[in-house]
């Protein structure tokens, strides 16, 4: 990380290398390398998502999470597999569920058990900095990593994204600006997702995803983060050939989730 990189996130990692240090003491890299080859076939989550955009309609990937460390709790009934479920037959192409416990109220479970509930690939949404958290994402049956660049240096990221396909799981690499771009555009790998929300201001804006698109190479599939909040907006990242999507939070303050992502994306 550099002297850029915001407060919170720089909390949030020192915080995840004592998480990594605390649970190698409980179940060592080895045992948790044991379990990951029992563990359930990985589902084509980059598959899922290019099929789906490429039939014209959005390819989204609905985010499951309790709580975000700057709004607390999101969803007081939250039941992960019945979400899932609601999802799955409101059209979502790929499930997120937040695993982080200190700052997201995240578990494990939850991805098991939504991944269990539904048929969808799932991405483990974490902030993931060691190759420990890799192996213990496909022990609990992800399909795929999320890597965010602001978190790591080039080694890691393009260290953690090749463990990661060797295990068998997809990887979506998460940027917020050019200088983030360039470095994941080095990393071979298919999914790059934008996040709209600028880390230090916490402000949202989608012009941070349309300012990217021109530096990023065909064969890679865009996905736009935070910010979509209506018809409008999906309307305008459209027009801009923009048609991955991840959402959440609008969701989990949904009295019916899947309802609301149905109403966002398809009616």
């Amino acid at each position: 990380m550099s002297n850029d990189t915001p407060t919170i996130l720089k909390k949030i990692v020192q915080r995840k290398h004592e998480e990594v240090a605390e649970r190698s003491q409980v179940t060592p890299i080895k045992e948790l390398y044991k379990t990951a080859e029992k563990a359930r076939s990985p589902r084509l989550f980059t598959q899922a998502m290019l099929d789906k955009a490429a039939t014209g309609q959005p390819a989204v990937i609905a985010e499951i999470k309790k709580a975000s460390p700057s709004k607390g709790i999101l969803r007081e009934n939250f039941i992960p597999a019945e979400i899932a479920l609601r999802y799955e037959d409101c059209g979502a192409t790929c499930l997120s569920i937040l695993t982080d416990r200190d700052f997201f109220q995240g578990q494990e479970k939850f991805l098991m058990e939504a991944r269990a509930a539904s048929s969808l690939p799932v991405i483990r949404k974490d902030f993931i900095v060691d190759p420990y958290q890799v192996v213990e994402a496909r022990a609990i049956n992800a399909d795929c990593i999320l890597l965010i660049a602001a978190c790591l240096t080039d080694k890691q990221m393009s260290e953690l994204n090749l463990l990661a396909h060797e295990l068998g799981m997809d990887v979506l690499i998460e940027v917020h600006n050019r200088a983030e771009l360039d470095r994941a555009l080095q990393v071979p790998n298919r999914l790059i997702g934008i996040n709209n929300r600028d880390l230090h201001t916490f402000e949202v804006k989608l012009e941070h995803t349309w300012d990217l698109l021109p530096f990023i190479p065909e064969d890679r599939l865009v996905i736009t983060e935070s910010g979509i909040l209506n018809r409008e907006d999906v309307t305008a990242m459209q027009a801009h050939q923009v048609n991955a999507f991840l959402v959440g939070e609008a969701f989990m303050r949904a009295e019916d989730p899947g309802k609301a992502l149905k109403e966002l994306f398809f009616s």
